[in-house]
């Protein structure tokens, strides 16, 4: 799950335990509303542990190798 998809369950959950009034026979919309709330905050703050740990877009194609220049080029003869 991705920020974004984190960020998006936390605005619904929200919206579902703190916004919403209405009553659906056998469904507790606020108990939903929590859970969303609950997994969208467990998602983000694993998506921050591993992104900081994965190192982020285009860590594994970064080149890392070292090249040592040779001596500067002398005056043409």
């Amino acid at each position: 799950m991705g920020v974004g998809v984190s960020i998006f369950l936390i605005a619904v959950g929200a919206i579902l335990a703190f916004a919403v009034s209405a009553e659906v026979s056998g469904l507790d919309i606020e108990v939903i509303g929590w859970i969303l709330l609950v997994i969208g905050i467990l998602g983000l703050v694993l998506s921050v542990i591993f992104w900081s740990s994965w190192g982020g877009p285009g860590y594994f194609g970064r080149r890392r190798t070292y090249v040592e220049e040779g001596p500067p080029p002398g005056p043409p003869y």
